[in-house]
Order: C-alpha cells, then sequence, then structure tokens
C-alpha cells in the first residue's frame, strides 16, 4: 500500500527481487515518488521512481494523523497543506532546505539533485530477514 501526500508525493513499499551469487533474495523496501509542481522544480534534478501498477494508493489520512497528536482532522490538514506549499516556495527561491519525516527519511537537495534519503530504522523495520540488502538497494 502507498500513500500520496497531495503536491509532495507518494511513498509506497515495494518488493524487489535481487538474484545474489548463491541466493534470491526478495526485499521490502520504501521508495518515494515525487509529485510536485514542475515549476517549483526548475533547475533541479529529481530521480524517477516507477511504482509498480499493483500498489494500492491511498490519501494521507488526516483523521489517523489528528488521533496521534491530538489536533483536529481539519488543522492536520491544514498544517500538511501549509508545510507543503512552503517548502514548494523555497524550493522555488533556490533555497534547499531539508525536509525531514519522522521515522520515514529526509527529502533533501544536495547539488540539485532532490532526493529521499529514508532512515535505515524505516527500512529495518520494513525489512527484518534481509536488512543488509534491502539497506543497499535503498
Amino acid at each position: 500500500q502507498g500513500v500520496l501526500v497531495p503536491g509532495l508525493g507518494t511513498f509506497a513499499v515495494v518488493h524487489e527481487q535481487i538474484n545474489g551469487t548463491e541466493k534470491m533474495y526478495v526485499v521490502r523496501r520504501p521508495v518515494f515518488q515525487l509529485d510536485m509542481d514542475m515549476s517549483c522544480l526548475q533547475e533541479l534534478v529529481f530521480p524517477t521512481v516507477m511504482m509498480p501498477g499493483d500498489i494500492e494508493i491511498m490519501p494521507l489520512d488526516y483523521w489517523w494523523l489528528s488521533q496521534a497528536n491530538s489536533l483536529p482532522p481539519d488543522v492536520v490538514k491544514g498544517c500538511v497543506e501549509e508545510t507543503i506549499l512552503l517548502y514548494s516556495f523555497q524550493l522555488r527561491d533556490r533555497q534547499h532546505p531539508a525536509f525531514d519525516f519522522e521515522n520515514i527519511g529526509i527529502l533533501s537537495c544536495q547539488d540539485n539533485v532532490l532526493c529521499m534519503q529514508f532512515h535505515c530504522s524505516c527500512i529495518a523495520g520494513l525489512e527484518s530477514q534481509d536488512t543488509w540488502v534491502a539497506l543497499l538497494l535503498t
């Protein structure tokens, strides 16, 4: 299952098959597919991530987020929208702040390349059996 954050992109978990020298590995790893207004991304390069067609994409659950932080869902939705809008304005103004997603990773821009760097703990939480393979792939 994937989660769409409107105006920013989609987070998902993919299964990937890797052939090792002695063994075949199937690992779960996180991916992020950027979906921002292209006018914000002038002069920026970002990796193209293809989501498999069988992944169900769900909208961000503002109600669940509101339960996690004791704020009303409409306030949470407004905060998310304003934060993404501020981030896109900063990119448009050639500022390159890092956008930290707690327990997930950091969306950052280095040398005009905008990419998502997942935290090792996020990857390890998804793939407990072949963690090192998933870490190397991600």
